[in-house]
């Protein structure tokens, strides 16, 4: 599998044809891996961008004047837009396993976890249990994983979180899928992470309408 089949799928085109490519896909009416639907979704690389609405809408975002007019014009007003750094890799940094696999909904799994369903990786305190880290799976299709990871705040230095991402990473691979990461422009310590994982910046960017 390539990330062209997971975008391609995600999206419903892949790669952009033009600057802003805006396509049709049913999946933009559907609940995605957390239930909730995304109305507008895309991803963008230095030459080009794909859009993803439902294909009624098509022809109104095309001529849309700017991109924070869209949650209107495909009847989510309500909420807001987002933008992201969308990175992808499929060489993972060789950092040493720091968390077990477990089901999402096992004893003692933070409940921000729960929504990813399947099993999900986390890092324990080997003293008392507790909780660290870890990394939930955003199982978008069976071609792109999206990883997302947070530390406990007395856990943050160590080097958890780049391990981790790591580790998924190998394991979503293994699996036969691209693993994904986004996080905001601002955001300087997922930055980080990401690139520490093996996650490189390309300039690529992802956006869409906001879940709230």
């Amino acid at each position: 599998m390539s990330l062209t089949d997971h975008l391609r799928h995600w999206l419903g085109a892949w790669p952009p044809e033009e600057k802003l490519h805006v396509t049709g896909s049913d999946r933009r009416t559907l609940p995605a891996w957390d239930g909730i639907v995304h109305p507008a979704l895309g991803v963008g690389t230095p030459d080009g961008a794909v859009l993803s609405v439902a294909p009624e809408h098509v022809a109104r975002v095309t001529a849309a004047r700017t991109l924070a007019e869209i949650p209107k014009l495909v009847g989510y007003g309500e909420r807001g837009w987002f933008e992201a750094v969308y990175r992808w890799t499929t060489r993972p940094a060789p950092l040493a396993d720091a968390g077990d696999w477990v089901p999402a909904t096992a004893p003692g799994v933070p409940e921000w976890m729960h929504v990813f369903g399947g099993e999900v990786l986390v890092a324990v305190d080997p003293g008392t249990g507790s909780h660290l880290a870890g990394v939930g799976v955003k199982r978008h299709d069976a071609f792109g994983h999206e990883l997302s990871v947070v530390t406990a705040p007395e856990a943050r230095g160590r080097g958890l979180a780049r391990r981790l991402v790591a580790q998924a990473a190998r394991r979503v691979l293994d699996e036969g899928a691209v693993p994904t990461y986004l996080h905001a422009f601002t955001n300087a310590a997922s930055a980080a992470v990401a690139t520490a994982a093996g996650f490189p910046d390309r300039g690529w960017t992802a956006f869409g309408i906001a879940e709230k």
